[in-house]
């Protein structure tokens, strides 16, 4: 093993496959984007990427906030002493009876994805005797060039057209609802500066335009995220060195109090604060060849690693042995998973050393995107332990678990379960 590292030693403790987790990647990961963005401006840790209450927790105390779309981020976000007063509750698909819970636990900040969104906001939060404080998601036409994936520009589920928006100003008005911002999230995962870099400014620009034409009140504008970082393979996360500068040049001249908080600013980030904390340990279970293409099975799969196996497609991911082990002769595989499909696939004709029975291999730079986003329910096998490290201290060690449970629906109303909600210990 490399120095400190207790990969081995934690695969022994607490078997295999395992995710393992470093908090001081974490720290460093938002002291890099910190660094990058205009001061003041606030920062989101959004939970899709990685919910678990020890990272959420970590990046609280390092000065974050939550931004969580369901019961079950919302939940996580409690448990790691988020105060619900301060989280962001966005997405789409936002039912009334989560929204219910949400206010009923004290959220108050959400962003509204349509005018029935809004609505039923507005609603939920008429109905326990509260304001909701909301920004409004725009579907703005991005940077001519772009970078990474796009979110909106186009027909999208996510946001208000401005179009329609500043046709209908007047549905704006509903009761339980205050709008208080706008928020705009173009794209994700991009690596390239200077598209990013036009994206927000972009962005900037369509918000001082709605803000003028709309009338509406300005106090949060939410910029959105696109900070990329490398996902199941080596490699680095970007730095974005001359982010600062080009953001806070258009800030001046597009909304110039947003030094004294009027706007506040804000930016979103998943993927990039925990991307890089995480590392997936598996293990060899049989090697075999078939047709002359041989295959190495491992006790882990798109079940485990799979963000994008629901789509019909996977990222290209690298393998490699556990660093500090005596390699063997490299061999060219096919890394198989131990589902009952030909598509649980984690590596096609690799080559790698130590392709044996037995034999520990690391997936590196899945702290985002891994396991809460696999197919975690099929074939039923248990989901992966989950081990947190601040140093080579094991701060946690957790394991995810699917159940079932009766439901009594005789009355005829809905069954909803109320959202766990514990301190962390």
């Amino acid at each position: 093993m490399t120095a400190g590292d207790p990969a081995a030693e934690l695969v022994g403790r607490y078997g295999s496959p395992l995710y393992v987790y470093d908090l001081g990647r974490v720290g460093r990961a938002y002291d890099d984007l910190r660094a990058a963005l205009p001061d003041p401006s606030r920062i989101y840790y959004s939970l899709k990427a990685n919910p678990h209450p020890r990272l959420v927790a970590e990046l609280r105390r390092r000065g974050a906030r939550a931004e969580v779309t369901s019961r079950g981020e919302l939940a996580s976000a409690l448990e790691a002493g988020c105060p619900p007063g301060e989280l962001l509750y966005s997405g789409p698909g936002k039912t009334p009876g989560e929204l219910g819970e949400a206010v009923l636990h004290g959220v108050r900040h959400f962003s509204a994805e349509s005018f029935g969104d809004l609505a039923r906001i507005g609603a939920a939060a008429d109905a326990h005797g509260v304001s909701a404080q909301c920004v409004l998601r725009i579907n703005a036409a991005g940077a001519p060039g772009g970078a990474g994936l796009r979110m909106t520009g186009t027909a999208s589920q996510f946001g208000f057209d401005p179009e329609a928006l500043l046709a209908e100003p007047g549905r704006l008005a509903v009761p339980g609802v205050r709008v208080i911002g706008l928020h705009f999230f173009p794209l994700t995962n991009a690596r390239d500066e200077e598209g990013l870099c036009a994206e927000i400014v972009q962005s900037i620009r369509t918000a001082a335009e709605l803000r003028r034409r709309l009338g509406t009140d300005l106090r949060l504008l939410d910029l959105g995220g696109g900070f990329a970082a490398p996902y199941a393979v080596p490699g680095e996360r970007p730095l974005y060195p001359g982010l600062r500068a080009a953001v806070t040049q258009e800030l001046d001249a597009s909304l110039p109090g947003w030094r004294a908080g009027l706007p506040v600013i804000a930016f979103e980030s998943g993927r990039y604060l925990v991307g890089d904390s995480g590392r997936l340990l598996c293990t060899v279970t049989d090697v075999k060849d078939s047709r002359g293409t041989r295959y190495a099975v491992l006790d882990s799969g798109i079940n485990h690693l799979g963000g994008l196996s629901g789509l019909g497609r996977l990222l290209p991911m690298s393998a490699r042995p556990l660093p500090g082990t005596v390699p063997d002769e490299p061999q060219r595989a096919t890394l198989a998973g131990p589902l009952c499909t030909p598509a649980d696939l984690l590596g096609r004709s690799v080559e790698l050393p130590g392709l044996r029975p037995g034999a520990v291999l690391e997936f590196p730079n899945v702290g985002a995107y891994g396991l809460t986003a696999s197919l975690l329910g099929f074939l039923g096998h248990p989901a992966p332990a989950e081990i947190v490290l601040r140093g080579t201290d094991v701060v946690s060690a957790t394991r995810l678990a699917l159940y079932r449970r009766e439901l009594d629906g005789a009355s005829g109303a809905p069954v909803t379960d109320p959202i766990p909600v514990k301190e962390l210990t």
